[in-house]
């Protein structure tokens, strides 16, 4: 039988530097060898990234917390059924920008919809499907907006503006969620601070990824 793979998922603030620290990690475990599956949420597959442009899009203010929640757990829903349960099931190493603690965050304490909804919702979308291993990359959300918001202004690309548009009361909430989430789950959701250097993140993250791939 082949071995169950091992499945990371990056969490953190807007700008808090996750996407580039993931990129790092997946080029360090390519080099390797590793046989990896890139994967991001919202996004990751083809339907995913249709329903990315709708969450994401700053001209959509008018979507409502409840709405906003269900289409990022339909986006996932399609993630774990077409590629991240059949890469685990192969043995293969899977790295996804965000997964369901983002969805705790941002729609339970951020939108004030609850844990318990997040969870009955996970249960439907996801079935067992969690992260072996978190990556939380804590940064205050003064400093990420900032980052955030610098980042959007240089982009040629698609407006994906809409959740760094949010008030900073609602990112404060959110970074209240995240803390939260790892006190409560400190085995899985390693805490590391975003506001050290890039090689010194990077290193700290190898370190608690390197002892399981």
């Amino acid at each position: 039988m082949t071995k169950r793979g091992f499945f990371v998922s990056f969490e953190g603030g807007d700008g808090c530097g996750k996407t580039t620290q993931m990129r790092l990690l997946l080029e360090r475990l390519r080099s390797q060898g590793k046989d990896v599956l890139e994967t991001a949420e919202p996004g990751g597959t083809p339907i995913g990234r249709q329903i990315r442009r709708i969450l994401l899009d700053s001209a959509n203010d008018a979507l409502s917390p409840r709405a906003e929640m269900l289409l990022y757990f339909a986006c996932r829903a399609q993630n774990v059924d077409e590629w991240i349960r059949p890469a685990l099931a192969a043995g293969r190493i899977v790295v996804s920008d965000r997964f369901t603690d983002s969805t705790l965050a941002y729609q339970g304490e951020g939108r004030g919809l609850t844990a318990e909804l997040v969870r009955e919702l996970h249960a439907i979308a996801c079935q067992e499907i969690l992260p072996d291993l978190t990556i939380y990359l804590d940064i205050d959300y003064r400093t990420g907006l900032a980052r955030a918001r610098a980042r959007n202004a240089e982009q040629d690309g698609p407006d994906e503006s809409r959740m760094e548009a949010q008030a900073e009361e609602f990112h404060e909430r959110v970074r209240r969620g995240y803390l939260a989430l790892a006190a409560a789950e400190p085995e899985r959701i390693r805490t590391i601070d975003a506001r050290q250097s890039l090689e010194a993140v990077a290193a700290a993250i190898w370190a608690e990824v390197q002892p399981h791939v």
